[in-house]
């Protein structure tokens, strides 16, 4: 078996924008870890600055950003409202490798929102009916009353998007791929969007 550190030996970094080198990271996480590859870490802060933050999971990616959806209702999605900036940080133990991403937040669009919802399964798209995400919960049978509820109003046919169920883009100004390696001695490369284009820079460990 390799030493984890040998697993990045070969790491390059040779890339004009850094969602490419994002997606090869992202792929050969795939293949590594059993659970969840697309899991990432959501720094938000509210208007007083103060931060909170949790797992997602990425749900898309191409040149406008890194997508995520919640309920607009939650924590977070009061948070990005008040202070529409935030953090994302992918770790995959099994590479020794990390991906942190900075950048303001927008809305995906309607039609983005509704597609990407009906290609969950049922039982998650009655879940997000059901749900009142972040607020207090008497106990475990009430939130099953209301699966139950809205299990029976929706019946058969299709489930239509709660307006509140919503999708954000994360508007990479600045990604920085971390590799892991011996005696602490880390690689850390950085992109950084300016008015010309992506800036590259290493950064000490």
């Amino acid at each position: 078996m390799a030493n984890e550190f040998e697993l990045n030996d070969d790491i390059t970094f040779e890339k004009d924008e850094p969602v490419a080198l994002f997606n090869e990271w992202l792929r050969k996480a795939e293949g590594k870890e059993p659970v969840n590859p697309n899991a990432c870490a959501v720094a938000t802060a509210d208007s007083r600055g103060r931060p909170s933050v949790r797992m997602v999971l990425l749900k898309g990616i191409d040149d406008r950003g890194f997508v995520f959806y919640t309920n607009s209702e939650s924590q977070k999605g009061i948070e990005i409202a008040e202070n529409p900036y935030v953090s994302l940080c992918f770790y995959w133990k099994s590479l020794g490798r990390e991906v942190r991403v900075d950048g303001p937040v927008e809305k995906v669009s309607v039609e983005e929102a509704d597609a990407y919802f009906a290609s969950r399964d049922r039982s998650s798209q009655i879940g997000a009916w059901a749900s009142k995400q972040s607020r207090p919960l008497e106990g475990r049978f009430e939130l099953e009353k209301r699966i139950a509820k809205f299990t029976a109003k929706f019946h058969i046919g299709s489930i239509p998007r709660p307006e509140y169920w919503e999708g954000y883009r994360v508007k990479h100004e600045r990604v920085e791929f971390w590799a892991e390696k011996r005696f602490r001695l880390h690689d850390r490369f950085v992109y950084s969007r300016t008015v010309e284009g992506w800036q590259t820079e290493r950064l000490y460990p």
